[in-house]
């Protein structure tokens, strides 16, 4: 049997079958164009913008695009497009349809698409029949990202402004206490700075205050407060200290505290814009001509192979009744 599949019986198959190989080609290429027009095929506009993170937090081992992709991806930023954008009227979709959200989150899949660049930005891309709703989905993506990200950044910050703030007024009780310890030192004991006092009381009880004052020591009140220095230093000295350490640890828990309401209360931006959308004056969907060169190609190799069915069921069917042909003439009687 012959082998179709030989370089030369193959060309002179291309040869015995041009016209029917090119008029079918070319029909499949006429109905591509038609097909693929904008009376079948809705032709859709891309707009994209390239952002990178800023004013964020990585969490765990994730990286700060990481973390900003899965902020994009959110659910609650999807439904906020489709409510804006009305998408399920937009999408034609009807909301009676049982498996209606499912497909609207389908639908919404198609049209944008959300990836991480190589230079560890993040480009959002959305494909629509209109070009400024595509600019103004991709804007509006963008903007509620910023208002989650500031929601979530808030609920935290806020926490911590909360605990600074506990802090603080615990801070600032112990601080009372010990001024009020501090007073009472000098007011019922009269002490309130141990090295200058203690100078001053040695030289009371050793008579050697200089000039005039030497003939008015009070040496009752002198031997008095240095009978209290005696006892009552240790508690001096300690709350002096305390009192600096406190005063110390009160300013730096304070200004945690202002940077902390600051986060709060400052109204920021977490995606640096390098990349903004763009209504587009020419289409991205349906790329007509490689519509056109794969129906053509592939409309072409699948009549080549149909035509090859048919030339080797011929070629069988021939041989098989030469097969027969031999076989009853050697069965029949010789004469």
């Amino acid at each position: 049997m012959e082998k179709y599949f030989d370089n030369r019986n193959l060309l002179r198959l291309l040869i015995k079958w041009k016209y029917h190989l090119a008029t079918i080609t070319i029909l499949a290429g006429v109905l591509a164009v038609i097909f693929s027009s904008p009376w079948f095929i809705t032709p859709k506009y891309k707009s994209n913008a390239v952002v990178y993170p800023s004013n964020i937090t990585p969490y765990s081992e994730e990286s700060e695009t990481e973390q900003m992709l899965q902020f994009l991806q959110s659910r609650d930023i999807k439904d906020s497009v489709i409510r804006k954008f009305n998408l399920a009227e937009h999408y034609e979709i009807d909301s009676t349809y049982e498996f209606f959200y499912t497909t609207l989150l389908y639908e919404y899949s198609q049209h944008v698409s959300i990836n991480k660049t190589p230079y560890e930005s993040v480009e959002i891309e959305v494909l629509d029949k209109d070009p400024m709703i595509a600019m103004e989905m991709v804007n509006a993506i963008i903007d509620f990202y910023n208002k989650k990200v500031r929601r979530v950044h808030i609920d935290k910050w806020v926490e911590v402004v909360n605990l600074y703030n506990d802090q603080l007024i615990m801070k600032k009780d112990y601080i009372d206490s010990l001024r009020t310890i501090m007073k009472s030192l000098g007011m019922d004991y009269g002490l309130y700075e141990y090295e200058t006092q203690s100078e001053e009381i040695t030289k009371g009880l050793l008579g050697t205050v200089e000039g005039s004052g030497n003939s008015r020591i009070n040496k009752k009140e002198v031997e008095k407060l240095n009978e209290n220095m005696k006892n009552k230093s240790g508690d001096l000295i300690s709350t002096v200290e305390l009192l600096r350490q406190e005063a110390r640890t009160y300013a730096d828990i304070k200004l945690d505290y202002e940077q902390a309401r600051r986060f709060v209360t400052d109204k920021l931006t977490y995606a640096n814009m390098i990349t903004p959308p763009f209504p587009a004056d020419k289409k991205s969907y349906p790329i007509r001509w490689l519509i056109l060169v794969i129906t053509m190609l592939a409309t072409f190799f699948l009549t080549l192979i149909v035509i090859l069915i048919i030339e080797n069921y011929h070629v069988f069917m021939n041989y098989k009744k030469s097969e027969f042909i031999d076989s009853t003439k050697e069965n029949l009687p010789k004469a």
